[in-house]
């Protein structure tokens, strides 16, 4: 999928001059760039490099200045690329670059490619104009730290609790060593993390909201810096706030602004909930599998492209077999054996049972896909064993329908449906249905369900209800008379009366009803409304 074009001056802001720094743009820095690709040393070598038309910018990783060159003559006769990255060009790169019209990217020699790559990704799937420091994505921390380096002056780093670089604002000149050498590690220096913790920094972060002054310490190349924890707020009244981590500011030439502090409780409050939205949200493999199965905003792929597609990215066949498997959470004795929990669970249990099973979940409902299979009596017996542990082990309760076998990954969005249309009926009326079950298995009773549900109390016959009210004990024997399709001695057994009683309470009917039991069209309306009337 091809993610929206930024413009190549606004992609080396968001990626930080401690990472990169242009070093010709023949062309400006407007070009589009919506695309990157990373081509190595071998790619070159064997001809598998990228070919020209599949991306806007390039990274060379480890390739030597005479292959580079090469593959720069021929990208350029094709289509010449937007940029390309490279850690220490050589001056007849640079030339060969400039001359074709690709600008050239000087990457920190320090920096790990792949720390780059994602960062460009992220640029290239959350774009905007980093100029505008008024609004930011409520799901981009990118977003709320350059908008905080911004309103206060200062250089912004976001870290989770383990020290690791979640987002920065852009650096400049006056970023000092440990800023540097935290972006570009991806975390915080070990030796510059011992000592903030031998001065009390990190205990103070923890314990509270406040915000903590860290003073200069020229000796060790630090500037001034503020900082604050990030608290995700209590699972429950009776708990603590839990630590997520800690924005800090690094203090430049320029003054911090006088309500710095102030701010930056603001933006912890607003790291929180990011962070929040950030862990809730899924990945982009789980999206992929929620709209396989139907359950996104989205309309369900339905066209072969888009089926093959999808299925490409999750590295699964599009025809063939498979089934699926649709579990409900009913209740759970431990309180923290939640849904999210569960598909967490059940998906460990599902990749042992098939490495290539695939999991979502929507709400109470977690479903499992099991792609190139046909119904067996062992996956029947795997869901029972899993139902069995999680209940054992979790004091879970749950319950499952399998459909099976679903023609391609094009019918597994249907099969999702008909597998919550088990999974209702059996939320109605628990007892109805087995706790593991089959869409053949309980076919009749779901649709016999949804009938009597869509019939609903107005359409019962009125002369049924009535029955009911003033007579229960005919309204028994007319249920099991017309279920017994006119059996008098089946009827009879089934209420342990005599068949005389039978026969003698079914005259007493038709003449209280004002009507014969013979006619097929009463015996379906008033077999309907007593199943109404049961259920209501």
């Amino acid at each position: 999928m091809q993610s929206a074009a930024v413009g190549l001056g606004q992609l080396l802001l968001a990626l930080d001059a401690t990472l990169v720094s242009l070093v010709e743009a023949p062309r400006g820095l407007d070009l589009p760039v919506s695309s990157a690709a990373l081509i190595d040393s071998d790619d070159v070598r064997l001809g598998l490099a990228a070919a020209a038309g599949s991306a806007d910018v390039f990274f060379l990783l480890g390739v030597i200045d005479g292959e580079a060159l090469g593959w720069m003559a021929k990208q350029a006769s094709e289509r010449v690329p937007v940029a390309i990255f490279a850690k220490e060009p050589s001056d007849a790169l640079v030339s060969t670059a400039v001359a074709a019209g690709s600008a050239v990217v000087a990457v920190e020699p320090r920096a790990r490619w792949e720390r780059l790559y994602q960062l460009v990704n992220h640029v290239l799937e959350h774009h905007r104009d980093r100029a505008d420091s008024t609004e930011y994505s409520d799901t981009d921390l990118f977003g709320l730290a350059q908008s905080l380096a911004d309103r206060i002056h200062g250089m912004v780093s976001i870290e989770n609790a383990q020290s690791h670089v979640l987002a920065y604002s852009a650096s400049n000149d006056e970023a000092d060593e440990l800023r540097r050498l935290s972006i570009l590690g991806r975390a915080g220096p070990p030796e510059h993390l011992k000592w903030l913790d031998q001065w009390g920094v990190f205990d103070a972060l923890r314990a509270g909201d406040d915000v903590v002054r860290v003073a200069e310490r020229p000796e060790l190349g630090l500037r001034p810096r503020l900082a604050i924890g990030i608290y995700q707020p209590p699972a429950s009244a009776r708990c603590a706030p839990v630590f997520a981590g800690t924005i800090w500011v690094q203090q430049g030439a320029q003054p911090l602004a006088e309500d710095a502090e102030q701010i930056l409780r603001g933006a912890a409050v607003l790291a929180a909930r990011i962070m929040s939205r950030l862990a809730a949200r899924p990945s982009t493999h789980a999206r992929r599998v929620q709209q396989l199965l139907g359950l996104t905003d989205q309309d369900a792929a339905t066209t072969p492209t888009e089926i093959a597609a999808i299925a490409d990215e999750l590295g699964l066949a599009a025809d063939g077999t498979a089934v699926l498997i649709g579990w409900d959470f009913l209740s759970a004795t431990d309180t923290g054996a939640r849904p999210a929990r569960l598909t967490d669970v059940l998906a460990l249990s599902a990749s042992a049972f098939r490495r290539d099973a695939q999991v979502a979940s929507k709400g109470s409902r977690i479903y499992v896909l099991l792609p190139q299979t046909t119904t067996s009596r062992s996956i029947t017996s795997w869901v029972r064993g899993t139902i069995g542990a999680l209940r054992a082990e979790l004091g879970v309760q749950l319950r499952a329908a399998i459909a099976a076998p679903v023609v391609g990954l094009a019918g597994v969005a249907g099969a999702r449906v008909e597998v919550d249309r088990v999974l209702d009926s059996a939320a109605r009326h628990p007892d109805s249905i087995d706790q593991v079950t089959s869409l053949a298995e309980a076919r009749t009773t779901v649709l016999l369900d949804e009938i009597v549900t869509q019939v609903g109390g107005r359409l019962v016959d009125p002369r049924v209800r009535d029955l009911r009210a003033r007579e229960p004990v005919l309204a028994e024997t007319l249920r099991a008379y017309l279920d017994s399709f006119g059996d008098v001695g089946v009827a009879a057994h089934w209420l342990q009366i005599h068949p005389n009683t039978v026969r003698y309470r079914v005259r007493r009917i038709e003449k209280l009803l004002s009507t014969s039991l013979a006619d097929p069209d009463v015996r379906l309306v008033f077999s309907l409304g007593l199943r109404v009337l049961e259920r209501t």
